[in-house]
């Protein structure tokens, strides 16, 4: 019966990294998409003939994997990117990008702003992100467009933001956008986004997770960032912020944390014991000065944890490759010790665990069959990936987003030699630099 089945895609003549829980790699791999669904994930033979598809994709020898999962953006903060380098995060955030925000960010600039980056995302590999902004209807409407799969939450912060005036609005402008994206698209995850402990009040957070655990959506927030955080939060509640998130009740196993930088064994322990994710962006927290977020740590505590970029405006792009390395390399200077953060490790953080991270595991982060059709192909065949002796040490400290030369989303081709098929990139730029030259001015 299999034989007269006439499948959507195949993918086939490359080596698959299917990232599975036994990190299975498949030479002359064979992958077969239909209704979105990978049906197929196996090892493909020289004397059979390909199974029957309306479209079939030769991998040239490349690599066939999983999308990238980049569990932490804000995107239509691409607006600001190189806007304010080289400043303390404090500085950075109330001297420049809130300044920045209350005057530029309207649905127009916030929608062209994300398209960019779906733009830059798509091109270099990454088939879904995790994001907390402003005007967040309009993220969803660019989102929509390019064919991304993404979570979506709006931003709630306890002071007037862009399209919120009045903070008493804040949380009831979350929940609307919530209902109004529910089921609404099948590659778009509604949820919430409380900016900080210090920029949220105890009633803003607890209020935000009641309306989050209503709609069963994820609570991101990022905790523990800086230095100064921790002894602001310590300072005012007597405890770090990672207690004080949990002594509120605001710690379940559909919270996000994101950073999570300055914890203690004891903050450790409650997040695992609260099994929340935890969303690291090694050069975004790098470039800022924030510390060194305890990768490590958290995955011998078994907690689940996934790469972010961060906003291209603090990190100064997003590459999921370039994100790879760094917090590959990172904690192995740290420790003095260059088997920590190993290649097959990391790379499991930027698809299977990230996706984990992010409530979206059962669907996607591997190549198994059952799950969504989102895969990337590489091309191997340049200078730097030449010899390739080991295909996932390649793909962490030798590959980077621009030998990404094919993207499948919900077995939909988006990129198709390196060419973006849902997006203008041309239409894009420009209107992004029309309003930067306003901007700069």
């Amino acid at each position: 019966m299999q034989k007269d089945i006439v499948y959507d895609l195949v993918v086939h003549n490359g080596t698959v990294l299917t990232i599975n829980a036994g990190f299975d790699i498949l030479d002359r791999g064979l992958v077969c998409i239909a209704d979105g669904t990978l049906k197929r994930v196996e090892k493909g033979t020289d004397n059979d003939p390909l199974p029957s598809a309306r479209r079939v994709i030769d991998a040239r020898d490349g690599i066939i994997m999983p999308g990238l999962v980049n569990t932490h953006t804000h995107a239509a903060m691409s607006l600001f990117r190189g806007l304010a380098d080289d400043l303390p995060l404090t500085s950075w955030l109330n001297d420049y990008i809130f300044k920045a925000e209350a005057r530029w960010l309207n649905p127009e600039s916030v929608y062209n702003g994300t398209l960019l980056s779906c733009a830059e995302m798509l091109l270099s590999g990454t088939t879904t992100f995790c994001d907390g902004y402003f005007f967040e209807d309009a993220v969803a409407e660019a989102v929509q467009e390019a064919g991304m799969r993404a979570i979506l939450a709006q931003g709630i912060i306890d002071f007037p933001a862009p399209g919120v005036p009045d903070p008493k609005k804040n949380v009831a402008e979350a929940a609307r956008f919530i209902e109004g994206w529910s089921g609404k698209s099948p590659l778009i995850t509604p949820g919430l986004f409380c900016h900080s402990p210090y920029t949220c009040s105890q009633e803003t957070l607890k209020e935000a997770r009641k309306v989050a655990d209503r709609a069963g959506s994820l609570f991101q927030i990022h905790v523990a960032e800086t230095q100064k955080e921790l002894q602001e939060i310590e300072q005012r509640h007597g405890v770090s912020p990672i207690q004080y998130l949990d002594r509120i009740g605001v710690l379940n196993e559909k919270t996000l944390l994101v950073h999570a930088i300055w914890v203690n064994e004891s903050d450790i322990a409650c997040m695992a014991r609260r099994r929340v994710g935890v969303s690291v962006a090694t050069e975004s927290e790098m470039k800022l000065a924030s510390g060194v977020a305890p990768i490590p740590e958290f995955l011998r505590n078994g907690i689940t944890v996934g790469l972010g970029t961060d906003s291209s405006a603090s990190n100064n792009n997003l590459d999921m490759f370039q994100e790879m390395d760094t917090s590959a390399k990172l904690h192995k200077v740290k420790r003095l010790d260059p088997t920590v953060t190993d290649a097959r490790q990391v790379l499991t953080l930027a698809t299977r665990t990230g996706a984990e991270a992010i409530g979206l595991g059962e669907q996607i982060g591997s190549l198994e069959v059952g799950k969504k059709a989102d895969l990337i192909i590489i091309d191997t065949h340049k200078p730097h990936l030449t010899p390739l002796y080991d295909h996932v040490s390649h793909m962490v400290y030798a590959a980077s987003g621009s030998d990404v030369s094919d993207v499948i989303i919900d077995g939909r081709l988006v990129v198709q030699d390196k060419a973006l098929l849902t997006l203008n990139l041309e239409t894009i730029a420009k209107s992004v630099t029309d309003l930067a030259r306003k901007i700069a001015a």
